[in-house]
């Protein structure tokens, strides 16, 4: 079958085609990403007013780049997928309505593709993976210790209290005078930096479930940074090191106690799997590949260009899930908030509007 999958949650928009044949193999047959990082750079963040207009704009000529890579034609599709949410909501409703609009006008199915769905099905994608593995999902909106036990059937085994990873690490980024996007500025600091440091704290450690939270711990680096002033390039780096060994050590904790819980509930997993924009980290894909060694399980970290937001993923999810019979109607709705574990709920107080959990 071959598939259109658009992605406009955030800042990128995105389209892709792809193909997966009755055994379950699949190509990528076009994959378009189009970043917005200029169009919000001299904000300090994503302005979602300015996002959703940018994809009015981009999505038309996105597409049809698309299609014209993948030498396809819109009859040919077997399935128009797009993500639904989560996300912001005005670019949500760009993508989606363009995904009606294209399945009505071909007679083709729709598939309505939640985000978080696709980033965990990308490895089947990338590494013809079988069920159950645990994910890894970390980026700016979101960080969770997933189950992945089948399409559609997810179990959420950790997640973050307050602060996403990627949005910590954005956010100390901005308080020490980084540009944006922050995450990669704060590793590329901390490469010169002394990681000793800072004694930063090590949040949850120990603790019993496989939650996260980061919000103290960005407080601590705050606090360290007031009590220098005027930062010396030397000291950011040094901040940006002892930050990110802090979050290193947390998160091999978190990840180590996620897979136990794992292995009590389902067995070995196939693997560990990372995604999301934060497994593009190469100190974190080093602390992941010690978890997994740890455990007696290998690492899968699908391409940079697919652990961040990209149209192929979300092609890849609506095949998987057409391939079940699994389609939707035009009443299908963009949601700025979806639960990828349908039994689960968001930690009280937390409102962090793009992440879904």
């Amino acid at each position: 079958m071959l598939v259109l999958g658009i992605e406009t949650t955030c800042d990128e928009t995105a389209a892709a085609v792809i193909a997966r044949a009755d055994d379950g193999d699949g190509r990528i047959l076009s994959n378009i990403v189009r970043s917005q990082i200029e169009e919000h750079a001299r904000f300090g963040g994503v302005v979602p007013e300015i996002a959703a207009r940018a994809h009015v704009d981009l999505l038309d000529g996105i597409i049809d780049r698309a299609m014209k890579e993948a030498g396809v034609g819109f009859a040919e599709l077997s399935g128009v997928a797009a993500a639904a949410g989560p996300g912001l909501i005005g670019g949500v409703i760009v993508g989606l309505t363009t995904a009606k609009a294209i399945a009505m006008v071909h007679d083709t199915p729709l598939v309505a593709v939640n985000h978080l769905e696709a980033h965990a099905l990308t490895p089947r994608l990338t590494d013809h993976l079988e069920f159950p593995y645990c994910l890894f999902l970390a980026s700016g909106g979101h960080t969770q210790i997933v189950a992945v036990v089948g399409v559609g059937q997810y179990i959420r085994l950790g997640t973050t209290v307050d602060d996403a990873i990627g949005e910590a690490f954005d956010k100390v980024a901005k308080m020490l005078g980084l540009p944006y996007p922050g995450g990669p500025q704060v590793e590329r600091a901390a490469a010169n930096g002394d990681a000793t440091r800072f004694a930063f704290p090590r949040p949850m450690q120990g603790r019993p479930n496989a939650n996260f939270s980061l919000s103290g711990l960005k407080t601590a680096v705050r606090n360290e940074a007031s009590r220098i002033v005027p930062l010396e390039q030397q000291d950011i780096s040094d901040l940006c090191a002892s930050f990110q060994a802090a979050v290193l050590d947390s998160t091999a904790d978190r990840l180590s106690m996620g897979l136990r819980l794992f292995r009590e509930q389902f067995g070995a997993p196939q693997a560990l799997v990372a995604a999301g924009g934060v497994a593009a980290n190469q100190a974190i894909r080093g602390a992941l590949q010690d978890v997994a060694n740890a455990a007696g399980t290998r690492l899968i970290m699908p391409p940079p260009a697919l652990c961040t937001d990209n149209g192929a993923m979300i092609a890849w999810a609506g095949a998987e899930r057409l391939a079940l019979g699994l389609t939707d109607t035009m009443d299908a709705q963009p949601r700025a908030r979806w639960l990828l574990d349908a039994s689960a709920t968001a930690p009280k107080g937390y409102a962090n509007t793009r992440a879904g959990f």
